[in-house]
């Protein structure tokens, strides 16, 4: 009979050493050891347990463990393993609580694996103690214990105890310097992962793909260019971008620095490109202001075969957010399941943002409301869409439903809200929002609030207050902020403070073209031509180039773009015979070219004829005798939409009988049988 049960333990042991392929073969071994009272044989249930973990089936590896009468420190360490590599992290925890109380003393294999699980749920507490037993059990030289204590400490944000492990290692391979360099960037010290990641290289040891890409990680969180162009490099040189997970990471560094030539050459160089490269592309270009090559290399990717994942798609929506084209990020929308937009906080709020700027707040609406989980992302979208599309009653009383529910709003709730006060005007609720922050939500108050503050005050033309407010602020200005008391001082013809914030952008950013060409239409306005010509002269010895302003519109799922004069479409000539026929009827109704808006000192009838052909006018002819009598016209312009192109379209929407929403690069104009939704408070 012994002989049998020797055989079969043989046969047993050549069958745990095949592996198996599903939980049920593994069940019929462990009944076979049961059957034979091999069930002692920690050699072979310890195989047994192992291989129950491979299925993701952690209920049965516990019934393993319970069932043995006296396990030894061989089973538990596999079960902590196991589970630890399950991400069952609370649970191995308890297991080596279990463990100490058979009176079984950790090894060398237990601690990387209940540090390991200390960090993750932040116990700082079990992993100091987990330390000092390290120490008893003369373990501290061990180089994965080291590296888990590492690990432990930077998670829980004990930098200074990290490193004095990290000292302590007499012969550092690269692993433990990864580790430390890891640890600083998930605490924020992007700085120090950089000096640490040369002092790595001074010492003569070659970096792994993980440690390259965690400090271009920390190069791209600081915006540290110069460092990420020095990896860059050194990667070039020792032939690492190769590697698609490092060359993927600078695609992503290069492109959150803005510099999208670089990360298209490293993109196109990439000789292996998977989802991840191609979504960090697409959403380089869509962060970066330039929708359409997004849009481009969104359908090269479709072409290549590859499904868009969640960071491809907030991407593509983005863009068509940007260009306002509806109908393409319907059909890119469809690419995916349904659900995962309702369960994605930020799928949803990258669709909701969508919709919202493309002037369909009704269906962004549908959006939020579908929803299974609303966090504060999803509810601060629904609240700053509604705000832009000038729903601001609405937006304000969504902000009441978000308190009720439980949400804490955090600083964007209040960018959105005070962007709601400034759209309608409403200064006495935006002094009151603003206050609140502090006093009744214990927020302080960051730039971006006061500057939407300024924004409020500025348009409303309390420009000393304004003035006074960006004096008082505990931090210096910034030419966003600047940048809106210039606009009220613009709205409000107010020559003599504008100079005084002219100086300031001037020093904040004298390559902006923006500033000089504010201040030159302010004298141009009131017929100041030696001044404007001035400051033109100005720009032209600093090469400054006025920017372009686009205007945009989706014609059956197309983008067509104009630019100021544009011929170059292929409609042109209707296009222009369709402006002549408004300008007849538009005369006819009483409407007066607005020629002061015009930067030039030229004669009053080429003003006319310059303001006859801005890029907003254009995409609208265009879309009138492109799309049906009853459709919506929906335009984007990179640049604020002009005062007489604001107050032309008003006309031309009456004369038309059409909803004409024009969206600028600060809010939306929803033009209705001769009206403005803004009313013209802008």
């Amino acid at each position: 009979m012994s002989s049998l049960i020797v055989t079969k333990s043989a046969g047993i042991k050549n069958r745990l050493i095949q592996g198996f392929s599903c939980l049920k073969h593994l069940k019929h071994i462990h009944a076979a050891l049961l059957r034979l009272g091999l069930d002692e044989d920690t050699y072979l249930l310890n195989k047994v347990l192992r291989f129950s973990f491979n299925f993701g089936n952690t209920n049965y590896s516990f019934r393993i463990l319970d069932q043995t009468k006296e396990p030894n420190i061989f089973l538990f360490n596999t079960m902590i393993r196991g589970l630890v590599l399950n991400d069952c992290f609370q649970e191995s925890i308890e297991i080596y609580h279990s463990m100490r109380k058979e009176g079984l003393s950790p090894d060398s294999f237990t601690f990387p694996f209940v540090l390991k699980a200390c960090a993750r749920v932040l116990d700082s507490e079990l992993g100091v103690k987990m330390h000092s037993l390290v120490v008893k059990a003369g373990c501290e030289a061990d180089a994965f214990v080291k590296i888990s204590l590492i690990n432990l400490y930077t998670k829980c944000g004990f930098i200074d105890n990290a490193f004095k492990v990290f000292d302590d290692i007499p012969d550092k391979n690269f692993a433990p310097w990864t580790a430390t360099i890891s640890g600083y960037v998930g605490v924020g010290k992007c700085r120090e992962a950089i000096d640490m990641f040369r002092r790595l290289l001074e010492m003569g040891l070659r970096p792994d793909s993980f440690s390259l890409v965690e400090v271009l990680s920390a190069c791209k969180r600081t915006g540290d260019l110069r460092s990420g162009e020095w990896i860059d490099e050194y990667i070039t040189e020792n032939g690492m971008v190769r590697n698609v997970f490092v060359a993927t990471a600078l695609v992503d560094f290069y492109g959150k620095c803005g510099n999208m030539e670089r990360a298209r050459s490293v993109f196109d160089g990439m000789l292996e490109k998977n989802i991840v490269s191609w979504s960090s592309m697409i959403q380089g270009y869509a962060s970066n202001g330039l929708p359409k090559e997004a849009l481009d290399l969104f359908f090269k990717m479709l072409n290549e075969g590859l499904k868009p994942d969640c960071y491809a798609m907030v991407g593509v929506l983005c863009s068509c957010a940007r260009l306002g084209a509806l109908e393409l990020g319907d059909w890119a929308s469809n690419l995916i399941n349904g659900n995962e937009f309702l369960d994605n906080s930020v799928l949803g709020t990258a669709l909701i943002d969508m919709y919202a700027k493309c002037g369909r707040m009704d269906r962004a609406w549908e959006v939020f409301r579908g929803m299974r989980k609303k966090d504060r992302v999803v509810w601060n979208a629904a609240i700053s869409g509604l705000a832009m599309s000038g729903h601001v009653k609405d937006a304000l009383g969504l902000f009441g439903q978000m308190e009720k529910s439980g949400i804490k709003p955090d600083r964007n709730t209040f960018v959105g809200l005070l962007c709601a006060c400034t759209h309608a005007g409403l200064v006495e609720e935006g002094r009151r929002y603003f206050n609140s922050m502090e006093c009744v939500f214990t927020l302080t108050p960051e730039i971006e609030h006061y500057g939407c503050m300024v924004d409020l005050l500025g348009r409303a033309g309390c420009l000393d207050e304004a003035h006074q407010l960006i004096k008082s602020m505990p931090m210096e200005a910034n030419a966003i902020v600047w940048g809106a008391l210039l606009g009220g001082c613009r709205l409000h013809r107010d020559t003599q403070l504008v100079e005084v914030v002219l100086k300031k952008l001037i020093a904040l950013e004298p390559w902006h073209s923006g500033n000089y060409v504010l201040l030159s239409n302010i004298y141009a306005a009131s017929h100041k031509w030696e001044e404007a010509a001035k400051i033109r002269s100005i720009m032209s010895e600093r090469g400054v180039k006025k920017i372009p302003g686009y205007s945009w519109i989706e014609v059956d799922g197309v983008v067509h773009q104009f630019l100021v004069g544009d011929t170059s479409h292929p409609l042109s000539e209707q296009i222009y015979a369709k402006l002549g026929e408004l300008a007849k009827d538009l005369k006819a109704a009483g409407y007066v070219p607005t020629t002061d808006h015009v930067l030039f000192d030229i004669e009053e009838e080429e003003k006319e004829h310059f303001i006859g052909c801005h890029s907003e006018k254009l995409a609208v002819a265009f879309g009138l005798i492109s799309t049906a009598p009853n459709d919506k016209i929906l335009v984007v312009k990179n640049l604020r939409v002009c005062g007489d192109c604001h107050e032309a379209i008003k006309h031309i929407s009456r004369i038309a009988g059409r909803e004409i929403i024009v969206r600028d690069n600060n809010r939306f104009h929803c033009f209705t049988d001769g009206l403005c939704s803004c009313k013209d408070y802008w």
